[in-house]
């Protein structure tokens, strides 16, 4: 189970399976450290995407989607960098996949794979859901792929229910599949 404690209403501490994590917003010095775990993530799923290297231009800048996003990290005891996410807060975002009014999102999320499976995708994912609830959005939105079959399952079992009329393919061979979340409220439209 996830324990969170707040402090300011912003970071939040979490103890996710065996592993002590706090989530809480990048700090600069982080910032290519996160690229690089998030390319080591993504390039650990077994089959290669096309156009990798372009999107690894992408995962690695990290200081571009904090420019206008919302990037927190997962750290342990030690400030070791676990993981990390993008919290996209609406349909104005420059990384929001066509979100629409009411929705946030989420992007490139990734742990550490030498550290997946320890409940650090979740506890982010946890945090993204409760800044949405708190920002009074709708809907929580994101986009993954049947090539992640490991954040499908994660996703699935913590309630993301499957919205194929929201699919699409941001390059040629590769389709992302969309999942959301409803939080509660009226319908976005």
């Amino acid at each position: 189970m996830t324990d969170v404690a707040r402090d300011s209403g912003y970071p939040a501490a979490m103890a996710a399976a065996e592993t002590s994590v706090l989530i809480r917003p990048i700090r600069p010095d982080e910032y290519e450290a996160l690229g690089e775990l998030t390319v080591t993530a993504y390039h650990s799923i077994p089959d290669e995407m096309p156009h990798q290297a372009i999107y690894d231009l992408q995962l690695r800048n990290v200081a571009g989607r904090a420019l206008n996003s919302c990037v927190v990290v997962a750290v342990g005891p030690a400030e070791e960098l676990l993981g990390g996410v993008t919290y996209v807060s609406g349909p104005d975002d420059p990384y929001s996949e066509e979100l629409r009014d009411g929705e946030a999102g989420i992007r490139m999320l990734a742990v550490d794979p030498a550290r997946q499976g320890r409940g650090i995708g979740r506890a982010l994912t946890d945090w993204c859901l409760e800044r949405a609830r708190a920002a009074g959005r709708v809907r929580l939105v994101l986009h993954t792929g049947a090539f992640m079959p490991a954040a499908v399952r994660l996703y699935e079992r913590m309630g993301f229910e499957r919205m194929p009329e929201l699919d699409f393919s941001p390059a040629p061979g590769i389709d992302l599949i969309a999942y959301c979340y409803d939080l509660g409220g009226q319908d976005a439209s």
